[in-house]
């Protein structure tokens, strides 16, 4: 169902109306989920509820209580609540492989810094670090609420949501009036916002008149009487910044989708999805999900795809199946196949000088596949062996999934990676796959409903077929 990107028929007109209401029954499911999950910790705990809704168990209790695993058991495995793997198990040996969706749940946002309070100027405010990579001057101006966590010292966790309901209050980054910017106007792209200037506005109201720092104190002795935190608590927290508000649907015609963090969520939200769907039927090769942390700034530290946690949570799973060997591990991971479930750049007509219209993905023509990222001359790159993309094209055409092919953009304007490359070290057949996005790392980004669809649909036919 792969034909040149820009000349293909609308994707819309072969639908059913079945198919209609299954793909508008799905993209509400995936609106409600953005709207609720904006955070790597949110995204597991919604993945896990649903998980558990279709059988899913805890591999960590299935250890503990000595149980032996058995084909068609399902269990999850999560890593400091922000990343989670998810095992289907197939008939076969795990050492024959698995067939792996790989996706992140990491986003760009502002992070909020360890000492962040402070008062300048009758405004108090709260220092920033943005995570990712963003255009620093997106981000000023718009309604943006807090998610994350404060741990207290004796290990409590609060849980912290401001400003995703209508009677919250919600929060911003400033910026320079026109009147006076003649000389902000003039600066590069990247210096019209510094990072230093992303600080969050949080206060107005002096706690007492004519004291130093009146307005911060108002701010401390609200985040202690409504919240419980301390000045000290921001040291053990993990704070977020990110656009306030529900996603909804975009166009006229209803044809999209406008959220926050589409990239990634959107191919982590159909990754799961289409586990879900296979849950009650037998696999041959065991069937696994991942939703990682850390993709958006390498995929560093503890939870980041570079880490050990996912070879440490198929030693597990092999151990408590009574197949564990090093040398069987070796083999499943060198024996599996994998989706890289990421976004890629959607043309975009108004900066069209940016793509190569033969090899760029397109709103609404399906399912994306890059054989290969990295940047200019293929500069850290992951490439898929051509025998593996025939393999792919096969199913996709034999389920009737619209795809495309497509690169980045212009060879020489830059590029991008994805957990793919970090997958390859094992010797897996892995390929970039997942939804084309227009305004990628804004914050607010848009999808078309259709390839939503047909990604789902693509993973579902993935995990039956490989």
């Amino acid at each position: 169902m792969s034909e040149k990107n820009d000349k293909k028929p609308s994707i819309w007109s072969g639908y059913t109306d079945a198919d209609k209401a299954a793909l508008e029954k799905l993209n509400a499911g995936y609106i409600d989920f953005m709207s609720r999950c904006k955070t790597e910790r949110e995204s597991v705990v919604e993945a896990i509820k649903q998980a558990e809704a279709v059988g899913y168990k805890d591999l960590r209790e299935i250890i503990s209580s000595r149980q032996r695993l058995k084909a068609g058991d399902k269990v999850y495995y999560t890593f400091m609540k922000k990343s989670l793997v998810m095992f289907q198990l197939g008939t076969e040996p795990i050492e024959r492989g698995l067939k792996i969706l790989g996706a992140h749940i990491d986003t760009c946002r502002l992070d909020v810094k360890q000492n962040p309070l402070y008062e300048d100027g009758g405004l108090a405010y709260l220092d920033t670090h943005y995570y990712g990579g963003i255009k620093k001057y997106q981000w000023v101006t718009l309604p943006l609420a807090m998610h994350g966590v404060v741990v207290k010292k004796d290990g409590t966790v609060l849980n912290i949501t401001i400003g995703e309901n209508p009677d919250d209050p919600v929060f911003c980054v400033t910026d320079l009036l026109i009147h006076l910017a003649q000389e902000q106007m003039k600066k590069d792209a990247t210096k019209v916002v510094e990072g230093e200037n992303l600080d969050i506005l949080v206060g107005n109201y002096p706690l007492k008149d004519g004291e130093k720092e009146s307005v911060k104190a108002g701010v401390l002795k609200i985040l202690k009487d409504k919240y419980d935190i301390e000045p000290e608590d921001f040291l053990s927290a993990e704070l977020a910044l990110v656009p306030a508000g529900k996603a909804r649907e975009l166009g006229l015609d209803r044809s999209m989708v406008l959220a926050y963090g589409h990239d990634d969520r959107v191919c982590s939200y159909t990754s799961l999805i289409a586990m879900l769907e296979i849950a009650n039927e037998t696999l041959d090769k065991t069937a696994c999900c991942l939703l990682v942390d850390k993709e958006e700034i390498g995929s560093y530290g503890a939870t980041g795809m570079r880490s050990k946690f996912f070879e440490n949570a198929l030693a597990e799973l092999m151990s408590v199946c009574g197949q564990y060997t090093e040398l069987g591990l070796r083999r499943a991971l060198q024996n599996s196949f994998m989706l890289s479930s990421d976004v890629s750049s959607a043309y975009d007509a108004l900066y069209a000088s940016s793509y190569d219209k033969k090899n760029v993905a397109y709103l609404g023509k399906g399912m994306v596949f890059n054989k290969f990222t990295g940047s200019r001359g293929k500069s850290g790159a992951s490439e898929a062996n051509a025998e593996f993309v025939g393999k792919l094209r096969a199913i996709l055409d034999k389920h009737n999934v619209h795809y495309q092919f497509s690169e980045l953009g212009k060879v020489d304007l830059g590029g991008g990676g994805t957990i793919a490359h970090i997958m390859a070290v094992y010797g897996m057949e892995v390929i970039d796959s997942g939804v084309a996005v227009l305004s990628m790392h804004a914050p607010w980004e848009a999808v078309s409903k259709v390839d939503v669809y047909e990604t789902k649909q693509g993973y579902v036919a993935f995990l039956r077929e490989i």
